[in-house]
């Protein structure tokens, strides 16, 4: 029996309970339905909402190929105790764009769906759980290269957000694909450099901020480090992490067309087309 908050849950319902909002949000998303609501009592902690989560990357049909890092949003962070949050990012949803392009991503129909601008590290090295002490490290040694790009946040629930950061992680952190743009290049020497970015939705400009790489990819990278060292999840070397929204998290409908600028690094249009079932 555990003891939550002066109540005892027996550990085997808990168990039952969670896999069961599992198995409903993964049917969910291959079958590309939409779901009227969470699937189930909402998690009262994170640790719960991760352990969905790792319920649901056991089954889902496809290998990790990265992690996306989002922001708790903030009338979250005081009852967490968290800033950030994580979510996998599978391979068959993780496509690369060049400068120019434009590639078609799947979002849910009916459910939430948008884009938003970030940098992409990619790590140099394979890291266990534990094998890295961060205060003896230099991140810039663990990465590779650091990219433009974007990520595509969408999950068949529509109120995600609004339900708060339990939900997002125990959806795949809400995410539903990456783009991987240009390469930032000579990356290193750049990282303190201030870059404007710009997106645009069916040619509106829906938001615009200034940002330097350093900041954002040292703590996404640095959180996710010591996240997957807590889980025991390994992170191969050639991992990519979507460091976290720049300009805002900008909603998008089936059919819209994004335009994502990095002022001096690139740009790329991301073509939004309807999820479609797997099985």
């Amino acid at each position: 029996m555990l003891c939550n908050e002066g109540v005892f849950v027996d550990a085997n319902e808990e168990a039952t309970t969670l896999n069961a909002i599992s198995e409903r949000l993964v049917s969910a998303r291959l079958n590309a339905r939409p779901l009227t609501g969470y699937p189930g009592d909402l998690p009262e902690n994170l640790e719960s909402a991760y352990s969905i989560q790792s319920l649901s990357i056991s089954v889902w049909p496809d290998e990790i190929s990265g992690w996306k890092v989002g922001g708790v949003p903030e009338a979250f962070q005081a009852k967490f105790g968290a800033e950030r949050l994580s979510g996998p990012i599978f391979r068959e949803a993780t496509h690369s764009v060049g400068e120019g392009g434009t590639v078609s991503m799947s979002v849910f129909r009916g459910g939430f769906a948008a884009i938003e601008a970030e940098f992409i590290a990619e790590f140099a090295v394979s890291i266990g759980p534990g094998e890295i002490d961060q205060s003896e490290i230099d991140i810039t040694d663990l990465l590779s290269t650091v990219y433009i790009g974007a990520e595509t946040a969408s999950s068949p629930m529509a109120d995600i957000n609004r339900l708060g950061p339990v939900a997002i992680i125990s959806d795949f952190g809400n995410n539903a694909g990456l783009v991987i743009g240009p390469k930032v290049e000579d990356w290193r020497n750049r990282l303190a450099e201030q870059i404007t970015i710009a997106v645009t939705v069916d040619g509106e400009r829906v938001g615009t901020t200034v940002a330097a790489m350093k900041e954002g990819v040292f703590a996404a990278v640095s959180f996710l480090i010591e996240l997957c060292a807590g889980r025991g999840i390994h992170i191969p070397a050639g991992t990519m992490v979507s460091c976290g929204a720049l300009s805002g998290i900008h909603d998008v409908e089936v059919g819209a067309l994004a335009q994502v600028h990095f002022d001096g690094l690139g740009t790329f249009g991301v073509q939004f087309t309807e999820r479609r079932p797997a099985v």
